[in-house]
């Protein structure tokens, strides 16, 4: 049975070394039978702002493409989603759409009398595809690839995707042609084995 591989765009522009890299994943995934979709979150209409968070329930007053972007998600066998660091971080576009994606209720459920919630989209795994200016040996030893703990605990294993797995490209400004196509042949051959 062919598996069902949703892409995400975290980085605010297409023309970027970010959704070359998703490119390149898809081309590997539907080279191995694959399903695919593609979200562009620069391209949905949504407020990124979580307003007053689950206190009144308007978060869950979702616009239409959002309303979609849930269904893509629970559809997914496998989410890819690919996005530069700045400033130790995704973009807040792609941050903005986490906050209003992951409800309560889709994303996970509190659970009557116990300290952790029921995890909700289990069974998906997750590839990150993390573009960043910074020499990739000082994000891992200096800053301790904080920002992967942070999204594999807190973020995506916090509503049940497993496993979570990170590919790191950097630093992007001093890269040359022959070795940011080393690193699109790379995501392709990830593709073809799903991961």
């Amino acid at each position: 049975m062919a598996k069902n591989i949703l892409l995400i765009l975290g980085h605010p522009s297409e023309n970027s070394f970010c959704n070359a890299l998703l490119d390149a994943y898809r081309k590997g995934v539907e080279s191995a039978g694959a399903n695919t979709q593609t979200i562009y979150i620069s391209k949905l209409h949504f407020d990124v702002n979580l307003a007053d968070g689950y206190k009144t329930g308007e978060a869950m007053q979702l616009e239409e493409d959002l309303r979609t972007a849930q269904q893509q998600i629970q559809w997914a066998d496998h989410v890819v989603m690919a996005y530069p660091n700045w400033w130790g971080f995704m973009p807040a576009l792609a941050k903005g759409f986490i906050d209003r994606v992951l409800l309560p209720g889709f994303a996970f459920k509190h659970q009557s009398g116990k300290v952790f919630p029921e995890k909700l989209l289990k069974g998906k795994s997750m590839r990150l595809l993390v573009t960043m200016d910074t020499p990739k040996w000082w994000f891992y030893l200096i800053y301790r690839a904080s920002q992967y703990q942070i999204l594999k605990s807190i973020v995506f294993g916090y509503v049940g995707f497993d496993p979570i797995r990170f590919s790191t490209f950097g630093f992007i400004r001093k890269s040359t042609e022959k070795l940011r196509n080393s690193w699109l042949k790379k995501v392709e051959q990830s593709g073809r084995q799903f991961k």
